[in-house]
């Protein structure tokens, strides 16, 4: 293979490309970004960055000077089209890029809302530049409106009151998050944001958002109003495949790839647009939007491209994510829905210091804990181990 080229300049990419090089790869290697920044952190945008905590130098996400990758940087290059059979990409000024390997990290975009009007104000959050419009309205004193109380939602509103500022979170569900977590965690959840001074209302259905010009309101089913200067709309992300259809590959709410990341010859994804089998979960087919599997995916995507025919590993971990709202680090690992059975091992769920876990199959499938790191790196261990449910409730002091 004498040329590679990375489609999605982000922590996926970046760390495929990193790992190309240390794994030897001498030949020509291109590096396709939408974007025209430098990869950078996305955790920060929702946290320290959006809070002016951080400034813009302390996201970069690698310090080393390029240089020493030896690569081609394409940023500001939007990627329209793949042709599998030549491995060609297409970007949207009509130039092309053909290359022996190809990795897909184009990443996800954030939701929006059916029938949502073209006014000043909306926004969402997932690029630097979105945080730095964001940034600068919560500087200006803005009202914020939140719909969606995910962890984006959720680290935005705890950001925006750690400044002060005034914020209602719209919130579909009966509680943030229930259908991952469950009522119980979900009510501690939202007793947490309203004692910290969110207007959380739960159950509520948005009926319209309306401004001269500029976002003014959000009418609620019901009659009740939302007065606001800015309107987050955090309902979740969608994988950024729409520039892949007709290229042959298969795809179903990501890219679908075998165990080991491949797609198709000398085709390979990782990140947030890869759906794969993980052999962890008895080869449960699943697509992952957080950090730590877009980093570890990146890597093990680099290394099949560069593994002969049979002899690459099957890319086999432990889904883990972090969250940090109002002073509580929120962690979970594994798989695990508001259906599986939930026991609280450690601590309170009411004091916001605790852990749970959860089991499918007779084994412990996930982890969540508030403010418990150690206790929840042990059990993602045990969770990677297979470790049957009736003994790890007592297998972690």
């Amino acid at each position: 293979m004498d040329s590679i080229a990375v489609v999605g300049a982000s922590l996926a990419g970046l760390r495929a490309v990193e790992t190309l090089r240390r794994l030897g790869f001498a030949g020509r290697l291109t590096l396709i970004g939408a974007e025209a920044h430098l990869p950078y952190d996305r955790p920060p945008l929702s946290k320290e960055l959006l809070s002016g905590e951080w400034d813009r130098d302390r996201v970069v996400l690698r310090r080393a000077p390029y240089d020493e990758l030896d690569l081609e940087l394409l940023l500001g290059f939007r990627a329209t089209a793949l042709d599998v059979a030549t491995r060609t990409v297409t970007l949207h000024d009509g130039r092309t890029v053909a290359a022996d390997g190809i990795v897909l990290a184009t990443g996800a975009a954030p939701r929006t809302l059916p029938g949502l009007p073209t006014l000043d104000g909306i926004v969402t959050l997932r690029t630097l530049d979105d945080c730095m419009v964001l940034r600068g309205a919560m500087e200006r004193g803005a009202r914020i409106c939140v719909i969606g109380a995910g962890f984006i939602g959720a680290e935005v509103a705890a950001t925006a009151r750690s400044r002060g500022l005034d914020v209602t979170v719209l919130e579909a569900l009966d509680a943030p998050m229930v259908r991952g977590v469950g009522t119980r965690i979900g009510a501690s959840f939202a007793a947490l944001h309203r004692a910290n001074g969110v207007d959380l209302r739960t159950g509520v259905r948005v009926e319209a958002v309306e401004g001269d010009g500029r976002v003014e309101r959000v009418r609620l089913a019901g009659g009740d109003v939302v007065a606001c200067d800015v309107l987050l709309v955090a309902v979740g992300a969608a994988p950024s495949t729409g520039w892949l259809e007709g290229s042959g590959l298969t795809l179903d709410d990501g890219v679908v790839c075998d165990e080991t990341l491949l797609a198709a010859p000398g085709v390979v994804a990782a990140g947030d647009i890869a759906r794969w089998p993980n052999p962890t979960f008895g080869g449960e087919s699943m697509r992952i939007e957080h950090w730590t599997n877009a980093a570890e995916q990146g890597m093990h995507a680099a290394t099949r491209l560069l593994a002969e025919d049979g002899a690459a590993p099957a890319f086999a971990t432990v889904p883990f994510v972090w969250s940090d709202q109002f002073g509580v680090k929120i962690q979970s690992a594994g798989r695990f829905s508001a259906a599986d059975r939930m026991e609280v091992v450690h601590g309170s769920i009411d004091e916001h210091r605790f852990v749970a876990i959860f089991e499918r199959h007779g084994r412990v499938s996930g982890v969540l804990g508030c403010s418990e790191p150690r206790r929840v790196m042990q059990y993602r261990r045990l969770i990677g181990a297979g470790t049957p449910f009736a003994e790890a409730l007592t297998a972690v002091e």
